[in-house]
């Protein structure tokens, strides 16, 4: 099982979010967001924040650091290790498990990820055997969209895609061609972009919150 950093709610958990994060970073990064979600002072959510193993990583000179899978090469298409990111995959896999353990249905269990952390997001999710609330790909890829065996479970998946219009790392162009990969498949992925680069912005928060409040019927 991953190490996690979690946010219970004040009072019992109805729900959970677990929220994968990008290269080289953990779990930490984004527990600081969770007060400006705006959600109501007893949501219910359970914040689940998986730090990801440390491997070597071709892109930064097989630096050891944080990482769901190995990249080989930064090109458009990017070269990833299919075999690592399956792995992490599974290993989102137990953490929803130990939140259906814990009494909370799939359909209120949201996926996240930032960048690598996203790509993990979509795989996981649109493959998952039980229905779930939404998907949220942040400044993120499509990976596996070759590969993956999509879910009838989830084929109305909510999934809404926010991308920075500036983002040297994954360019926006990749965001959108995900939507557009996903409306070919049957999906209609909310898109919307932001005068950022590869990171996150406040009024880009408030639209996660936002996301959350709609799925998970918080208001």
């Amino acid at each position: 099982m991953l190490n996690c950093e979690v946010l219970e709610p004040g009072g019992t958990a109805d729900a959970a979010v677990i929220w994968l994060h990008g290269l080289g970073a953990s779990g930490h990064d984004f527990v600081p967001v969770v007060p400006h979600l705006g959600l109501p002072e007893k949501h219910g959510v359970r914040f689940v924040f998986p730090h990801a193993p440390e491997i070597p990583v071709t892109i930064n000179g097989g630096m050891v650091m944080p990482a769901w899978y190995d990249i080989l090469a930064m090109s458009i298409e990017r070269e990833i290790d299919l075999e690592q990111i399956e792995s992490s995959s599974a290993a989102v896999r137990e953490l929803i498990q130990r939140e259906l353990d814990a009494g909370i249905p799939s359909e209120r269990i949201v996926i996240a990820g930032f960048s690598q952390g996203g790509a993990v997001a979509y795989h996981t999710a649109l493959s998952y055997p039980k229905t779930l609330a939404g998907l949220l790909a942040l400044s993120t890829y499509f990976a596996t969209a070759r590969e993956v065996s999509l879910s009838e479970a989830n084929r109305a998946l909510p999934i809404h895609i926010f991308h920075g219009t500036r983002d040297p790392m994954v360019p926006e162009s990749m965001g959108h061609t995900a939507s557009q990969i996903l409306q070919g498949m049957g999906f209609a992925p909310r898109y919307r972009s932001y005068p950022m680069q590869h990171e996150v912005c406040m009024e880009e928060i408030q639209d996660i919150g936002r996301s959350l409040r709609d799925w998970l019927q918080l208001d």
